[in-house]
């Protein structure tokens, strides 16, 4: 299974002046291109463009939504690429000896004394006794 990381930019909102290139719309493309281009040669795969509200403040105490026009942009995780399924292979064992494990000793805890409140009784009928 792949992994992917994501990066969104804004679309660009002017476009750029070149020499040859005369219209808005070719301007634009030209933009356009030139930021796809930089993300493409660093790994990244143009997924979407996408519109998406964004509230902003409208004089002292109002909003208002206007839409930002962003460009979603994937590439794969290489450290997810790397990691293939471990096929377990058949391994000769050391036969198991019965030999009895040593015995766990738990001590008391390293604290000071007076340190902890004693514990009351759990039932309230044995706490009056």
């Amino acid at each position: 299974m792949q992994r992917y990381e994501y990066h969104i930019v804004p679309a660009p909102r002017r476009g750029e002046k070149a020499r040859g290139v005369k219209t808005t719309e070719d301007r634009f493309a030209l933009a356009l291109m030139g930021l796809m281009n930089r993300l493409g040669a660093e790994g990244w795969e143009y997924v979407r463009a996408d519109a998406l509200p964004c509230d902003e403040r409208s004089g002292l105490t109002g909003t208002k939504t206007t839409y930002q026009n962003m460009l979603v942009f994937r590439r794969v995780i290489e450290s997810a690429v790397a990691v293939a399924p471990v096929v377990a292979s058949p391994v000769a064992v050391a036969p198991v000896v019965d030999a009895p494990a040593p015995a766990l000793r738990l001590g008391a805890a390293d604290a000071p004394a007076g340190a902890a409140p004693s514990l009351g009784a759990a039932k309230p009928e044995q706490a009056a006794e």
